[in-house]
């Protein structure tokens, strides 16, 4: 385990970069001995900073749950971060692209808790029975730590990557809709870039939540009603680039769109 004092100067030093919308060099380069556990004190630490500086946590993100993003990264395990309230953008808006880093898009749909989660035996079932409503969601990331060569170690400490989120489309009851079929396509600047299906998250979208109120358990903490968790990616990352305009064709349950200015 590393040392608190360096903990707490990795999370200051990630602070920084988001304030400035500038990446610091590989952690795990610096710091070969670093464990996910050590990733996850510093994520906490973060977290706490933002919330000491007024930021409000809304929920969580799961990253990492499908094949096509694993390949896309070489790490083979999820991992979570959190999400605050200045981070969650409506649908249709003009978004700045300066306010991150190497942005990139994900395809998710985002489970809204109408009642608490908490591990260690959470199943599926209980995901089902505590979800209010199930809503298209996009996700934004945005890395302040440099992007070749990162390990899970890496992206923890950085949030899991977590830039922002859109809401949009049609929100649905989970027995409304088969979760496991919901696709998506995802156009940039009218052209199709990507398409998915929600099952490619460790084959229904769900998994994700029980597996993180699972992890937190081994964290001590758990989800708390209201709490919105986007349950990952069942695309891969798309670039984006100033002036592009993404949108992501639900079918059914609508549609997201936003422009990057």
């Amino acid at each position: 385990m590393l040392e608190q004092s360096v903990i707490e100067e990795i999370a200051d030093e990630l602070v920084a970069a988001g304030r400035t919308r500038s990446t610091v060099p590989l952690l795990t380069t610096r710091y070969p001995g670093m464990t996910v556990d050590d990733a996850y004190a510093v994520q906490s630490l973060w977290k706490e900073r933002g919330i000491a500086a007024g930021r409000r946590l809304v929920g969580r993100k799961i990253g990492l749950t499908s094949k096509v993003m694993q390949v896309a990264t070489g790490i083979t395990e999820p991992d979570y971060g959190v999400i605050f309230a200045d981070e969650v953008y409506e649908n249709g808006a003009s978004i700045r692209f300066d306010s991150f880093s190497n942005v990139r898009i994900e395809v998710e749909l985002a489970f809204v808790l109408g009642k608490p989660l908490s591990g260690p035996n959470c199943t599926l079932f209980d995901v089902l029975d505590a979800t209010d409503y199930v809503v298209p969601a996009l996700e934004i990331l945005s890395s302040r730590i440099e992007m070749t060569g990162r390990t899970i170690v890496d992206t923890i400490s950085d949030n899991a990557a977590m830039g922002g989120m859109l809401l949009g489309g049609r929100p649905v009851k989970v027995g409304d809709v088969d979760l496991r079929w919901v696709s998506a396509l995802l156009y940039r600047n009218q052209t199709i870039e990507e398409s998915g299906v929600a099952a490619a998250v460790l084959n229904h979208p769900a998994a994700g939540v029980f597996w993180l109120a699972n992890k937190l358990a081994q964290h001590g903490t758990s989800l708390e009603a209201g709490e919105i968790i986007l349950a990952g990616s069942f695309t891969r990352p798309m670039w984006v680039e100033q002036g592009d305009t993404v949108h992501a064709d639900y079918g059914p349950l609508g549609a997201i769109t936003c422009r990057f200015e």
